[in-house]
């Protein structure tokens, strides 16, 4: 009897697969780290940068100190996403951690989407400002914050009907969440790199009554 090998094949950016396609072809390459598929399209994001693995640590630092302060929230870091039709990738994530607000688990990936999201991107014309903000709008992920390496510029994203529309920057240099009541972000420190200066911002949002009345609202949460 002759025995056929599968065939085995590989992940290409630029190819149009659907969501099963990616994942199955995905599981054939035990190495691989990061790919997405946004809009039926294979991306392949090149090696990080420096400035955009400082960045990723200084976010989700910042992302982890408010869900250590906030029950009933959790983080999670490059995490795959069964999202519509598509699997991105997002650099951190934020959700209400109970299943049924707006995304569950299912056989170990995540459904659905996330409340907040976090990417870096190198420039403006960066996908994840493109095709990749599409999906998150259409998914219905309420809050994405899109750190811009090169312009050193930050894009909150907030979704109002089916639509984004930019958060402001106060005066005092500090933007603040809707969505995550004390969730608070300097500008300047993030892009100084002061991991002190991002925390203690924080945590004056976090010494809000908005956020110890998030809190009481999540624990009573059924």
């Amino acid at each position: 009897m002759l025995l056929v090998e599968p065939k085995f094949q590989s992940l290409i950016a630029g190819d149009c697969l659907t969501r099963e396609e990616f994942i199955e072809r995905w599981n054939q390459l035990p190495d691989l780290k990061f790919a997405e598929l946004i809009d039926g399209v294979v991306y392949m994001p090149s090696p990080l940068s420096v400035e955009h693995s400082e960045n990723d640590g200084l976010v989700s630092t910042w992302l982890g100190s408010y869900a250590a302060e906030t029950p009933g929230c959790t983080i999670g870091l490059n995490a795959t996403w069964y999202m519509l039709d598509d699997a991105p990738q997002p650099d951190v994530h934020l959700r209400i951690a109970r299943d049924g607000e707006s995304s569950w688990i299912e056989e170990g990936f995540f459904h659905g989407a996330p409340e907040f999201v976090a990417e870096t991107c190198k420039t403006s014309t960066s996908y994840d400002l493109h095709q990749k903000k599409d999906l998150y709008a259409a998914a219905g992920v309420k809050e994405y914050l899109a750190v811009l390496v090169k312009e050193r510029e930050v894009r909150w994203h907030r979704l109002v009907g089916d639509n984004y529309q930019l958060l402001p920057c106060a005066p005092d240099g500090v933007i603040r969440s809707v969505v995550f009541p004390g969730l608070w972000l300097s500008v300047e420190a993030l892009f100084n790199g002061d991991l002190r200066g991002l925390l203690q911002t924080l945590d004056r949002g976090l010494a809000t009554p908005e956020h110890t009345e998030f809190v009481e609202r999540l624990a009573r949460k059924p």
